[in-house]
């Protein structure tokens, strides 16, 4: 049996832009993305704190130590730029892998989204 798990998890950062002229995903801070073993490409789940919205794109890169937290494309009508989210990639394992798997969380400083 297979069991979905968290694999990653960057928490409460700060949305820095929302570009809805975009073709879309979430552009995060590579910095962060290295922290919490998220690739470019990977699918990541959005949790926005502040109104309640859940939604599903993918990464890329943003500039190192900047601490951009982007929504693009249509995934930009989800948030206002100041809101606090949580975003969190999963994996699919083995359920025995999956009772001893750690996960990458980070919690990076709330008011700048840089690592403490």
């Amino acid at each position: 049996m297979q069991v979905h798990v968290v694999k990653s998890k960057i928490h409460r950062v700060k949305c820095t832009g929302a570009d809805l002229n975009y073709i879309g995903s979430i552009t995060i801070d590579e910095d962060l993305m290295e922290a919490a073993n998220i690739i470019q490409g990977e699918k990541v789940q959005i949790v926005n704190n502040d109104n309640g919205e859940r939604l599903e794109t993918y990464v890329i890169p943003g500039p190192r130590n900047s601490g951009e937290i982007t929504l693009n494309g249509a995934a930009a009508r989800k948030v206002s730029v100041g809101d606090t989210l949580i975003l969190i990639c999963y994996a699919i394992m083995e359920f025995e892998e999956a009772k001893t798997f750690q996960p990458a969380l980070v919690f990076p400083d709330e008011s700048t989204n840089l690592l403490k």
